[in-house]
């Protein structure tokens, strides 16, 4: 494990953070450094498409909050209203474990502005101008967060499930007994007693939208322009198409940095909400 971790973690990190202060690139060769300071950050916060994707990053945040919403949601159906919950389980969570490759595909053809299934819906029930989706700046975006919604509520449900579970149903007993409402009992019961698991998937969920990348480049590759590009995928371009190589750590060692701090404020902030 210490040799593993050493060799794929440590180590890379600690030459991302070294080349983040160089110019260095592939063609040059290992040895050929030329130290530049904070050259590529000063760089970095000038450069539109970086802000730009920085932004696009942060707006894909929104994705977490809803998706565990829509998950509790159909968890509490499935786990007390649904017969054949098994069965319900694989559907739900099929599409987490389906190819990102394959559903970008799927979505190309679903999400088509013309020929598209869904657009062909949409006029058939008397929309006359559909959005264009993944071809139209304003839409392109949420289209990216309609699909990472769709993906990840398997495995939030499944998670949830299990927090269920693990709530006595003594409590439940109690507050019918009481004149308590399903609603009432969802928002005293439920959901304070899931917030363990809650913050779990909300600490993962914020860092795995930092990494989305092979359904943006299989999807939209960045566009158009650039209204889809995250700082993973810029971070690509800059490394293994510009041979940047130097340019890109700086944008990993931000993604790092930025990475640690929304952690470090979910950590904090959870003493306030989270009941163990």
């Amino acid at each position: 494990m210490l040799i593993g971790t050493t060799t794929l973690v440590i180590i890379p990190i600690l030459a991302t953070i070294f080349l983040s202060f160089t110019d260095w690139n592939f063609i040059t060769g290992i040895g050929d450094f030329n130290f530049i300071g904070m050259e590529n950050f000063r760089t970095l916060f000038n450069d539109e498409i970086f802000i730009k994707s920085l932004i696009n990053n942060f707006i894909l945040l929104l994705v977490v909050p809803f998706g565990l919403l829509v998950s509790l949601i159909l968890a509490v159906v499935i786990n007390n209203h649904v017969y054949f919950k098994d069965f319900f389980k694989v559907i739900y969570f099929m599409p987490y474990i389906s190819s990102v490759v394959a559903i970008a595909i799927v979505f190309q053809v679903l999400f088509h502005p013309t020929f598209g299934p869904v657009n062909q819906l949409l006029m058939s029930l008397g929309v006359e101008s559909p959005p264009g989706w993944i071809a139209d700046i304003s839409y392109a975006l949420p289209s990216v967060m309609i699909i990472l919604i769709w993906t990840n509520i398997g495995f939030q449900l499944i998670i949830y499930l299990a927090g269920l579970q693990n709530i006595p149903k003594e409590l439940y007993e109690a507050a019918e007994m009481d004149g308590a409402s399903s609603w009432y009992k969802f928002r005293k019961i439920t959901v304070p007693l899931v917030s363990p698991t809650t913050f779990f998937l909300l600490v993962t969920g914020f860092i795995s939208t930092f990494k989305v990348f092979d359904l943006i480049i299989v999807l939209t590759n960045g566009g158009p322009a650039n209204s889809t590009s995250v700082p993973v995928f810029y971070l690509y371009q800059e490394a293994f198409v510009e041979l940047k190589t130097g340019y890109s750590s700086a944008i990993a060692l931000i993604l790092l940095v930025l990475v640690l701090l929304i952690t470090f404020l979910q950590w904090t902030v959870q003493k306030k909400w989270v009941n163990y």
